[in-house]
């Protein structure tokens, strides 16, 4: 096991934070689930993403007390004495995976830091899915790694390799009018590759193509908190990734041809 990463205080934080949030998600149990709709007809959520995302919280705060937090479920955190690093948290990435019991969700933790021109640097972030029992995590520099949860096997992800049978993975919104641009451009892109996957969380797409898994990843319309982690664990495994410019922004990785990635309207 590498100790830079594994000792990286920020890795740690990350690391205790996602497994945290993992915890609650593995007492899945339909009868507790209060599923309720949030901006549209299956966009869901549930007292689980609630409860993952208070152990979150309270594993970074019990830790840094003075980053600010800002999540999915609840309003932002902003200390009085801020440090300059700020969380992102998805503590249920994949929720209608999670209702329907498919495999592919997790709890996704990144860390960033404010510089003084106003950008921000991705420092840490950790990724752990319950139900396929694997951790993801990364540290800036540091690299990324894959952690088998039954087996503790650790393995440093080097991303796709070229091929002519690359896969490309991507999502759809829940809106309607954004679904028909989403295939539209999806329609442009087929060309590259062979097959395409839809596996229903951004986070675990971007750490597969980060192992190679999928050749590569593209949403349009995300949220920060969908790739905070994983766009970070792809970058340290060496994929190409591109981050939202606007919001609504095109999310990347891999082996992707930026130019297609057309805008609506364009």
């Amino acid at each position: 096991m590498d100790r830079a990463v594994t000792h990286d205080p920020l890795v740690m934080v990350a690391r205790r934070a996602a497994a945290a949030g993992a915890e609650v998600l593995g007492r899945r149990d339909e009868s507790q689930f209060n599923l309720t709709d949030k901006s549209a007809a299956g966009d869901w959520v549930t007292d689980f993403d609630r409860a993952a995302e208070e152990a979150i919280r309270e594993a970074i705060v019990t830790s840094r007390p003075n980053d600010e937090l800002t999540g999915e479920e609840y309003p932002s955190a902003k200390p009085v004495h801020p440090s300059g690093l700020r969380w992102s948290i998805d503590p249920l990435d994949g929720t209608t995976n999670f209702v329907r019991n498919i495999a592919y969700y997790c709890s996704s933790v990144g860390v960033c830091q404010r510089n003084d021109d106003g950008s921000e640097t991705w420092l840490a972030a950790a990724i752990v899915a319950p139900a396929l029992q694997v951790e993801y995590f990364a540290g800036k520099g540091l690299g990324a790694w894959k952690l088998d949860l039954r087996s503790g096997k650790l393995t440093q992800l080097t991303g796709p390799e070229e091929s002519e049978t690359r896969i490309l993975a991507t999502g759809f919104g829940y809106d309607s009018g954004r679904r028909q641009f989403q295939a539209e451009v999806l329609g442009k892109m087929l060309e590259d590759y062979v097959n395409v996957r839809r596996l229903g969380s951004a986070a675990l797409d971007l750490c597969l193509v980060a192992e190679g898994s999928l050749d590569a990843y593209a949403e349009y319309g995300t949220q920060e908190y969908d790739w905070a982690a994983g766009a970070l664990i792809a970058e340290e495994a060496g994929c190409q990734v591109g981050r939202p410019i606007s919001n609504p922004g095109w999310q990347y990785a891999g082996l992707v041809d930026p130019a297609k990635l057309t805008e609506p309207g364009a």
